[in-house]
């Protein structure tokens, strides 16, 4: 689950390096990028909402929201590169709690019945 989490962020971030290599493009092509980056943060939003992850959640709508918004692009893209930072530290806690918490219930032994006396 985290792991596709993670792949979309990459994805996000490379679409946002590829809006930043774009500025002296034509606005059908930096409409084109910001549509796309709006879009994979929106599918970000619900399916992490869904798996009960608020904040990621919350911070994908917000940046699903800036990447729609018509801004300058130079705001826009400071706004996402750190936005999507503030995704990869997000999801490398969870990653991390994920793991400590599979490592306690493998360390835990394993409660076994005593055969009955009498």
């Amino acid at each position: 689950m985290i792991q596709g989490f993670q792949r979309t962020v990459e994805h996000v971030k490379h679409l946002v390096a590829e809006l930043d290599g774009s500025r002296a493009a034509s606005m059908n092509v930096i409409n084109n990028y910001s549509a796309s980056i709006e879009r994979e943060l929106s599918q970000l939003r619900q399916r992490a909402l869904v798996t009960d992850m608020g904040a990621l959640g919350d911070m994908a709508g917000s940046m699903s929201v800036l990447a729609g918004r018509s801004i300058g692009i130079a705001l826009k893209i400071r706004g996402l590169t750190e936005g999507v930072q503030s995704l990869e530290f997000e999801l490398g806690a969870a990653l991390a709690k994920a793991l400590a918490s599979a490592a306690q219930t493998r360390a835990e032994p394993t409660p076994r019945e005593d055969p009955p006396t009498g």
